[in-house]
């Protein structure tokens, strides 16, 4: 890639990240708005199962299944046994 592409690159990169900066200062507001209504926060035990242990349960269940419903051990070719990798014939 040549400078002037690499220049460009950079400059869109540092644009939208400015941009994207700029407009998301509202989310920074430290005001209310109309109709708020927070409910109570979350312990650090309910945080850790809910964005940790459950995810991580939930990928086990579903490895495990796959891995007990798996069809490829039944599937053999019958085939592969008949083929010889060592040729008969003499020269």
């Amino acid at each position: 890639m040549d400078k002037k592409n690499a220049l460009r690159a950079g400059a869109l990169a540092a644009g939208t990240t400015l941009m994207m900066l700029l407009m998301s200062s509202p989310a920074l507001a430290l005001t209310r708005d109309d109709g708020d209504d927070p409910g109570t926060g979350l312990s650090v035990i309910e945080t850790l199962g809910l964005y940790v242990l459950l995810p991580i349960g939930l990928f086990a269940v579903i490895a495990g299944l796959v891995m007990a419903l798996d069809k490829s051990h039944q599937k053999k070719d019958p085939t592969s046994s008949n083929v010889r990798t060592k040729a008969d014939a003499k020269a």
